[in-house]
């Protein structure tokens, strides 16, 4: 009787197993941000290197992100929608849509992922709770911000990962390709280090982009972080390009706040002539709660190609912004 009992009592735990199993995993996750900007100096009120199109000197929004994921078994789909000036700017060619994929994780090492995702290129990314900074840097603005397409991950060891990609050009994120031009696109990451490439048509009238990048950092310290962007990029149809290097220096002077510099250097590169653009950011973050982020910070850009972002007639601009994120 004990073994019948027994027998029956895990037969029913498979059963209720099997029904939790058949239910799936879902999630629901996303950010808030709002901010004051200020430009220091007087003339254009431009937008002090904040990714909106709306001008500083006032209150603003960013943007709300909410993602919905579900996963059952090998396969998964991820909404990523996002609503506000600062994904208008991001991504203005897909209205509300971020992020819209499904995925299949083929094996323990390979996974496929179809639909629309945010780029694998440089080291920020549209989200402002995942930048340190919440200004964001001219490689971020100059690169791809997603793709739409096919991609394949592969995680040979864990450390070492392999992606590729074929997927419309960047500037194309719905609807259809009339011009039946692709990008490819390859990463390779070892150890928490990144290079990355893509090359095609970029949807901007131009079939022969070459985009390369490096993404990396080190912990120097217990404190103390380094991080780093690098990139190129050139057409020959378009005769143009850029090139341009960001550090990201970072301290941990506690649980609650942290200290970090970004100096950057960009240029722009032509037939005609190349252009020079430096900015140096510096930002803290303090952590009210697990949640909420408050992010002071101060931005001097210097151009004397007159390249700034909303300052076309000026050599210099600072500007000062205190934003606040909150992540569920």
């Amino acid at each position: 009787m004990k073994k019948i009992i027994l027998t029956l009592l895990l037969a029913s735990s498979v059963i209720i197993n099997a029904q939790e199993e058949d239910k799936g995993t879902f999630s629901l996750s996303g950010t808030v941000d709002v901010y004051h900007s200020s430009n220091l100096k007087s003339g254009s009120p431009g937008s002090v290197g904040i990714l909106s199109d709306v001008a500083a000197n006032g209150f603003g929004l960013g943007m709300v992100n909410t993602i919905f994921s579900y996963e059952k078994g090998k396969a998964g789909v991820v909404a990523d929608l996002a609503y506000g000036p600062r994904a208008n700017a991001a991504n203005a060619y897909n209205g509300a849509i971020n992020q819209l994929y499904a995925y299949y994780n083929a094996s323990e090492k390979v996974t496929l992922t179809l639909g629309q995702f945010n780029t694998f290129y440089g080291y920020e990314v549209i989200s402002p709770a995942s930048n340190f900074n919440y200004s964001v840097s001219y490689l971020f603005n100059a690169g791809p911000f997603s793709h739409t397409g096919l991609k394949v991950d592969y995680a040979a060891t864990e450390d070492l990962s392999f992606m590729f990609a074929l997927t419309n050009p960047h500037g194309i994120t719905q609807g259809s390709n009339p011009g039946n031009d692709y990008q490819l696109g390859f990463q390779a990451g070892y150890k928490g280090q990144y290079f990355n490439l893509a090359y095609g048509a970029d949807g901007f009238g131009f079939t022969d982009v070459l985009y390369l990048d490096y993404t990396g950092g080190f912990d120097l310290s217990e404190t103390f972080y380094l991080g780093l962007n690098a990139a190129y990029a050139n057409s020959s149809d378009a005769d143009a390009g850029y090139q341009g290097v960001a550090l990201y220096l970072q301290n941990k002077f506690s649980d609650k706040f942290s200290l970090g510099l970004r100096p950057e250097f960009f240029t722009t590169t032509s037939g005609a002539g190349d252009a020079n653009v430096s900015a140096f950011t510096l930002t803290g973050n303090l952590s009210l709660t697990e949640s909420l982020n408050i992010i002071p910070e101060i931005r001097i850009d210097s151009s004397s190609d007159l390249i700034i972002p909303g300052f076309p007639t000026e050599k210099s601009m600072s500007g000062a912004t205190l934003a606040a994120v909150y992540s569920f």
